[in-house]
Formats: C-alpha cells, sequence, structure tokens
C-alpha cells in the first residue's frame, strides 16, 4: 500500500489532474438526485473530485483518513474536510443526503465496513456513490496487460460489483443506477508500470516476490514504445438507494 500522506504533493500530477477530475466528479453527480443537499467525499485525497462536487443547493464535505491528503483538500474546500477512517466517521446516523467513494473500495480489504458506515450515516432515501471493478478497468487489453495477465487476478479484488451489491443490499442500500467515466490521463505506458509495479502501487492485485517484480520490471521494459499511453480506462459508477426501514 501507497504512503498516501507521502503521496500527497504529487498525487494530482500523476493521476490525471484535472480533466480526470472532471470526469470522476461529473459521472458522481449524475447519479446524485436533484434533491441531495448534503454530500460527504470519501477518502476524498487532494479535494480535486471534491471542489468539483459542488452544485447550487449540495453543500459538499470530505473525509480522508491521510493528513498530507486531508490538508490539502481542505485548502479547496474550506472548513468542509475532516481527518477520518472510512469505517467510522464522525457523524450522526442518517446525516446525510449522498455518500461517495470514488476509487477507494478497491485498495481495502476492509470494503464492506464502509459501505456498512455509509449507509449508517445516510438518509432513507439517500445514495451511496462508489467506483467499481476498478482493476478491470485498466486491463484494456494492451501489450502491458499480456505481460502482466498471469499475476493479474480480479477475482480477489475488494471492489468487485457483485459481492459490494450484496453487502449493500444487507444494509438496505438498493441498485440506484450506474454510469462510467474516463480516466483521462491514466492509459498506462510500460516505463511508468515498471515504476509504480516497483513503488507498491499495485498492492491491489500483486503482491509477488522481489524477483518476480524483477522480472516482470525486465518485461515491461522489453516493449516497444515505453513512454506511448496505451487507451485510458473506462472506469464503471454505482448508485445505490437507502431504503426507507419499514422496506429493508
Amino acid at each position: 500500500m501507497l504512503d498516501y500522506d507521502a503521496e500527497a504533493d504529487r498525487y494530482d500530477e500523476t493521476r490525471g489532474g484535472v480533466p480526470r477530475a472532471e470526469a470522476a466528479a461529473g459521472a458522481v453527480l449524475r447519479l446524485v438526485p436533484p434533491e441531495a443537499r448534503t454530500l460527504l467525499d470519501l477518502a476524498c485525497g487532494t479535494g480535486l473530485v471534491t471542489e468539483r462536487l459542488v452544485r447550487p443547493g449540495l453543500r459538499v464535505y470530505g473525509a480522508d483518513a491521510a493528513a498530507g491528503m486531508a490538508r490539502r483538500a481542505a485548502r479547496r474546500v474550506p472548513g468542509g474536510v475532516v481527518l477520518a477512517d472510512a469505517r467510522a466517521l464522525p457523524l450522526a446516523d442518517g446525516s446525510l443526503d449522498a455518500v461517495s467513494a470514488v476509487w477507494l473500495l478497491h485498495l481495502v480489504p476492509f470494503s464492506a465496513a464502509i459501505v456498512a458506515e455509509a449507509a449508517r450515516v445516510l438518509r432513507p432515501g439517500g445514495v451511496f456513490v462508489a467506483t467499481v471493478d476498478k482493476d478491470a478497468a485498466h486491463d484494456v487489453g494492451s501489450d502491458i496487460d499480456r505481460v502482466l495477465a498471469p499475476y493479474r487476478s480480479h477475482g480477489r479484488a475488494f471492489d468487485r460489483a457483485d459481492p459490494i451489491t450484496a453487502t449493500a443490499a444487507t444494509h438496505g442500500l438498493v441498485p440506484a443506477g450506474a454510469t462510467r467515466f474516463t480516466g483521462h490521463g491514466q492509459g498506462a505506458t510500460p516505463r511508468r508500470t515498471a515504476e509504480n509495479l516497483r513503488r507498491g502501487y499495485y498492492a491491489s492485485w500483486f503482491d509477488g516476490p522481489q524477483a518476480t517484480t524483477d522480472a516482470l520490471a525486465a518485461a515491461l521494459a522489453a516493449l516497444p514504445d515505453q513512454d506511448r499511453p496505451r487507451a485510458d480506462p473506462a472506469y464503471r459508477l454505482v448508485a445505490f438507494e437507502k431504503r426507507p426501514v419499514t422496506d429493508v
């Protein structure tokens, strides 16, 4: 797992910057009902997406467990960011109209606990919006993906749509729509993929020994066009609505 405090200063420039953030925020807002008045963006990172979730009538907040990220987000969302674990939010039951979790559930083995906590803080009729199947989205069928395929297991991903949907159901959250958005600037290059592999960036699907890491890095280094980005991924975003207690 990356040290997100250490990553804070360079995070935006290595993750697609504003174009990707705008695409993500636009997709989230397509799934947030127009009558929603409050939204909490979990694992808000530097706030680049969070600040773009603001629309007339919607008060947006952010929460992140990494102090470095939360500090940067607070500059973009003044007075609206809290340092908090997504499994234990400092909020009352039923206090929010919407909760978003973009690029979060794939990172942690406790994704079910995050879904449960989102359900707790949502009012009946509120929505939880989250990306699912993120690792699978990065497999665009390129030459890079063919090198990584023997070691890439989407089946063990923490954010697989079916288990997330099942977990949501146990907490009174039912499917309420889905959309996709382009991960602008996220098209992989062989050189950057090898560097990220060595840095532990792919911890959600790769935990091989150093010898395997070295072998994969060498195979990636042998590919042509080392700095040419392959296709951008298309991320999937799903929404779940909290049913009234009498309907659960």
